[in-house]
């Protein structure tokens, strides 16, 4: 008997564990990735310019179609004017604008910029800021293209919000929870 529970004890010991680690991978990326959020709990300390600039820096090294880099970046740290895009912002927060080259058609690379905003999301989180993609008020950026001096043949494609964030908060206490692997993956064999 004694056996008995002691293998049930060991047997459930290792599903624990294993459960646990399947959260990490025990890599700096991979661990970086799944203890990623989008926090709304920003603190008014300032983002410093060199944050920012090593920001940019990870979003200029994005994967593009062809190589072809089709995006420009509007750094806005103009309270008033953030405002009028994302009303709840926080004073010492920045909104860095992604817009796409326009072809011809008039169509943007929004893949590409979606790329370079997610390697810019991962630099933020990384250096301990919180950071928030928006793509619903994108509207009101693309009407103040000219206010927020977006060069001819640029579209403002999405946003994202970088800021200092609350500490002892994590994805944990302040994320909405994500669906499960099993309600969103089916394998083909």
């Amino acid at each position: 008997m004694k056996t008995r529970s002691a293998s049930l004890l060991l047997v459930l010991l290792v599903l624990a564990s294993s459960n646990a680690l399947s959260q990490t991978a025990s890599n700096p990326v991979t661990d970086l990735l799944l203890s990623a959020w989008s926090p709304r709990n920003y603190t008014t300390v300032p983002v410093t310019d060199q944050q920012i600039d090593m920001i940019l820096q990870c979003g200029i090294k994005a994967p593009s179609s062809r190589n072809g880099q089709p995006w420009h970046f509007t750094v806005l740290k103009n309270e008033a004017i953030m405002k009028e895009i994302i009303s709840n912002i926080t004073p010492g927060n920045v909104i860095i604008i992604i817009s796409g080259k326009e072809s011809q058609t008039g169509v943007t690379p929004d893949f590409d910029c979606g790329l370079t905003t997610q390697n810019m999301f991962i630099a933020a989180t990384a250096m301990g800021l919180g950071g928030r993609i928006y793509g619903g008020p994108i509207a009101a950026a693309k009407s103040k293209r000219e206010a927020l001096q977006i060069p001819a043949g640029f579209t403002p494609v999405i946003m994202l919000r970088v800021g200092n964030i609350e500490k002892g908060t994590d994805a944990v206490s302040g994320a909405s929870p994500r669906k499960t692997k099993e309600e969103i993956v089916n394998y083909v064999k």
